[in-house]
């Protein structure tokens, strides 16, 4: 293999190290360029010599200030380069574009679940919402039960998980901050995968009264919420056997479902991290943002997230806004999160990750850069506020923080019937209810973990195939993991991540 570097613009003065075991001091770059030191793979090399206070320029954007001079063909990293300022969300203006719309496509379906709502499942799952941490116990107790007992009696439902979390008692409930966990743990149980049953568990004390957990205008009812402080249960046996028998009723309404032809305009794709590493902006994020185009172009509905790794690239982003009122409202959500980690005293500069750093992204400057390469082109056309359910088809921006299991937990409320996670470092992430597809940013890390990565976008890198050759495929993959055609890795291995709310208001 050559001496391999990416320089991503003509404009930038760093290029990232391709070979998969770096490069040694020595090596020569771009026909001219010696390396003064070696450099690890995803990590920048100085094209050319910067005095100190120069900008470090990748993605034919600033992404720093050397802090100190770096010559010509030194390595490029945290340590000597200094963060610059998040743009300005007053200095931002919102100018429509005239863009012509993409040519939309049209004969591509799955086999999906579908809702009485208009929505489509991929999975058909019972779900069993808790309203209180305190059920948490009973309810691991009684999905083992279920699985055991119940469960080979339908064929047709693919599992039961349930939904622990720490909130529902001690929470100051009326308190501004508390609708994003209480409106997320009620969007959960309206996931499409769930087929419209709605199974509750509450103890019956709790300040997240179960009924808040309801959909709007659907009134409570014998099979919709139990407590365990009913009066009518004598000790566990009887609870259990109160939890069964509801889990009964839904599981004879969910096997009665079927895998029907949907239009591709019924997938709802969630779009997450894609950040981890310096390839995130190349490969991974480029392939997906391209099958995102594909499928807001068939009618179906994409979303990204992560504020905190969009925030640096704003300015990328609000121009996209389909009009001024989502462009506003881009601001205002941008706006709340910079309040929220000023109130908590955060340094911006703990993200990026050690993991991050590994891979060779020096700050959240150069990782918005990348990251916000996974929304493809198509026009943003609403803003979701954590917690939320979308309201509009087509590219959506969900508003969640950049925690992986706290954003993933926000995507599910907000409607996702699929999962798209793309890493440059790896992780075991997945979720019991949705399929979620990983993909690879790099070929090393595919390699090294065959068996849990399901895409490997690391060709792009080389030359080898193009991003749009790629994105296809990952497009075609979605449709057929959404069919239950092919099962990802997660769900082969059954490695599933906990749910985590993101919880903004006082505990008392």
């Amino acid at each position: 293999m050559n001496n391999i570097v990416i320089q991503t613009t003509p404009a930038d003065n760093v290029a990232i190290v391709a070979n998969p075991q770096g490069l040694k001091k020595g090596a020569v770059v771009l026909n001219e360029i010696v390396l003064l030191e070696d450099i690890p793979m995803g990590h920048k090399a100085a094209l050319q010599t910067l005095k100190e206070g120069d900008a470090v320029i990748r993605y034919g954007e600033v992404i720093g200030y050397a802090a100190k001079p770096i010559d010509a063909g030194c390595w490029v990293n945290e340590t000597n380069i200094r963060l610059p300022l998040p743009p300005s969300l007053e200095d931002i203006s919102y100018t429509p574009r005239n863009n012509a719309s993409p040519q939309p496509l049209t004969g591509y379906t799955f086999q999906g679940y579908k809702n009485a709502d208009g929505s489509a499942g991929t999975k058909n799952v019972l779900g069993i919402t808790t309203s209180v941490q305190c059920v948490a116990g009973i309810t691991d107790f009684i999905v083992q039960k279920i699985k055991k007992e119940l469960l080979p009696l339908y064929p047709n439902v693919d599992d039961v998980v349930a939904f622990n979390h720490s909130y529902g008692c001690g929470v100051a409930i009326d308190a501004p901050g508390a609708i994003v966990p209480i409106r997320t743990i009620k969007h959960i149980a309206q996931n499409p995968n769930f087929g419209g049953e709605i199974m509750i568990i509450g103890l019956g004390c709790e300040k997240l009264r179960p009924e808040r957990l309801l959909p709007e205008g659907q009134p409570p009812t014998d099979n919709s919420i139990l407590y365990l402080q009913d009066e009518n249960f004598e000790g566990f046996g009887d609870m259990v056997g109160g939890i069964m028998q509801m889990a009964d009723a839904h599981l004879k309404k969910l096997n009665g479902r079927k895998r029907t032809a949907c239009p591709a305009s019924d997938l709802a794709v969630g779009m997450q991290c894609g950040g981890s590493d310096a390839f995130s902006g190349l490969t991974g994020n480029p392939v997906s943002g391209f099958a995102a185009d594909l499928i807001v172009r068939a009618g179906g509905t994409v979303f990204f997230s992560e504020v905190t790794e969009v925030r640096d690239a704003v300015h990328l982003l609000i121009p996209r806004a389909a009009d001024e009122a989502t462009a506003n409202a881009f601001k205002k959500e941008m706006a709340w999160y910079d309040n929220y980690l000023q109130t908590g005293s955060a340094d911006r500069s703990a993200n990026t990750t050690p993991g991050n750093k590994g891979g060779g992204l020096s700050n959240i400057v150069e990782k918005a850069l990348g990251s916000v390469a996974k929304s493809g082109s198509s026009p943003i056309v609403d803003v979701v506020a954590p917690g939320e359910k979308i309201k509009k088809k087509g590219l959506n921006f969900v508003a969640t923080p950049a925690s992986d299991f706290v954003c993933g937990t926000l995507q599910l409320a907000a409607g996702m019937n699929m999962h798209i996670f793309i890493t440059g470092r790896g992780t075991p992430y997945g979720l019991n209810m949705v399929p979620v597809i990983k993909v690879s940013s790099n070929s090393k890390l595919a390699q090294r973990w065959h068996d849990l990565i399901d895409f490997d976008a690391g060709p792009v890198a080389f030359g080898e195939k193009t991003i749009e050759e790629m994105g296809w495929e990952l497009f075609h993959l979605i449709l057929d993991v959404a069919s239950g055609n092919k099962k990802v890795a997660t769900d082969k291995l059954g490695l599933y991540n906990d749910l985590v709310l993101f919880n903004p208001g006082p505990l008392t």
